[in-house]
């Protein structure tokens, strides 16, 4: 005899009178779970199918957050070490009589001389905006009147060692030098967005920019800068040649290159250097970040990802929700038994819902081991510290589980419904 005959030979004479109530006061939470994880297991690919779209979401979500609480370290600590070897200085500002802000003193010419004698100094360059209202800049000599009128780029003379200062490089040629600046030369650098407005991308030919009817040799490109990202689209000429060409202006700033740890002497330092008498009309601070520009480009990226994330999630619980409606079709006859044998609607509920939660809490849990992993993974490969707020982990671990619940409930309730004398005929 067979233990499933066994089985129902020991059930059978609980059937009449008191047997239902009996059979489910004995179906205890133990009998639950075996029949939950019997479920579960029953069929592995049902089981892959219904996990993969919860491990995809809850990992979506974990993953894009993780890699941008990361990305957003690195930019921090970016930033920090920025403030720590670079600084500019600045007069301070006044309001005048007409209500507009200026300058409460010029800064020296000679400004980037002055401080660059400091301790702690490793390199410092003027920079100057010059006054170019109605100036045509171009690569070519001569005007073409039948061309479209485009936004000229800004011209800027600098004096001293400006790549450096700067945190830049140059992708092409050279800088100017003390040599140029001196002599007045009419040579120019040029941003990277610069070069490539003004077709410029080779320097074999010394090519020239006309600033009007004056022409500058191009002697290098200027890639990006960490202080100063402006220059990008920028020409910038020696102080000597604007001195020569322009108007003459005061520098707008000085920016300096500093040993990492002198900051706090340099900051003491520099305004008397460039004006012993009133050395607190200058202001020295670390460039400002563009803290504005990047938490909007950071809310924006975390909503388009979070969505993608609730997307893929939502996918995820509507597998499991048509799986298990699937299971509920498929174990009719095994349904309709168990209500023969005393399960109550109760019990038939309970067990789908349950099963509907250990594969969403299965899914969860692998979702943010997968997302995890690949954060770590990530963070290796570009030399980054993983940052993954843990409250967060184990609240999408979590969340799966609510998925599950959430897409089990109309499933459970359809088995709960469904009635032993029905079951059992169609099956």
């Amino acid at each position: 005899m067979t233990a499933r005959r066994r089985h129902d030979l020991r059930i059978g004479p609980r059937l009449s009178g008191g047997a239902a109530s009996s059979r489910a006061a004995r179906f205890d939470l133990r009998d639950l779970a075996a029949e939950v994880l019997e479920g579960v297991g029953a069929r592995p690919l049902r089981l892959f199918v219904s996990l993969l779209g919860t491990v995809v979401g809850i990992g979506a979500l974990v993953l894009t957050v993780g890699l941008g609480q990361t990305a957003g370290g690195q930019l921090d600590a970016h930033f920090d070490r920025v403030a720590a070897e670079h600084a500019e200085i600045t007069p301070q500002k006044k309001q005048g009589a007409d209500g507009e802000e200026r300058a409460a003193a010029a800064l020296p010419d000679d400004s980037a001389d002055r401080v660059r004698r400091l301790a702690g100094v490793l390199a410092a360059a003027t920079l100057t905006a010059l006054p170019t209202e109605g100036l045509r800049v171009s690569a070519v000599p001569v005007h073409d009147p039948s061309e479209p009128e485009t936004t000229p780029p800004p011209v800027y003379a600098s004096s001293g060692e400006l790549v450096e200062a700067i945190g830049a490089h140059l992708v092409a040629g050279r800088a100017f030098d003390a040599g140029h600046d001196a002599r007045g030369d009419r040579v120019a650098i040029l941003g990277s967005d610069a070069a490539a407005t003004l077709g410029i991308r080779r320097l074999e030919a010394q090519p020239s920019v006309f600033l009007g009817d004056r022409s500058y040799t191009v002697i290098g490109i200027l890639g990006e800068s960490v202080t100063e990202a402006h220059l990008a689209g920028a020409v910038v000429i020696p102080t000597g040649a604007a001195r020569r060409d322009f108007p003459s202006v005061p520098p707008d700033l000085v920016a300096l290159h500093l040993d990492s740890a002198a900051g706090e002497l340099v900051s003491r330092q520099a305004p008397i250097a460039l004006d012993p008498n009133e050395p607190d009309v200058f202001t020295v601070a670390a460039p400002s970040r563009p803290t504005a520009l990047q938490n909007e480009v950071g809310d924006d990226l975390d909503i388009v990802f979070l969505a993608i994330g609730l997307i893929t999630l939502l996918a995820g619980g509507l597998g499991i929700a048509n799986v298990t409606t699937l299971s509920v079709s498929e174990r009719t006859g095994e349904i309709g038994l168990r209500r023969a044998l005393g399960a109550t609607r109760r019990q038939i509920g309970a067990q789908f819902v349950l099963e509907s939660v250990v594969v969403g809490a299965l899914g969860g849990v692998i979702g943010v081991a997968l997302a995890v992993l690949a954060i770590v993974a990530v963070s290796a490969l570009r030399g980054w510290t993983p940052v993954l707020d843990l409250p967060l982990a184990f609240g999408c671990a979590g969340l799966g589980a609510v998925v599950g619940l959430t897409a089990g409930a109309y499933p459970a309730a359809k088995a709960a419904r469904t009635e032993p004398a029905d079951a059992l005929r169609s099956s």
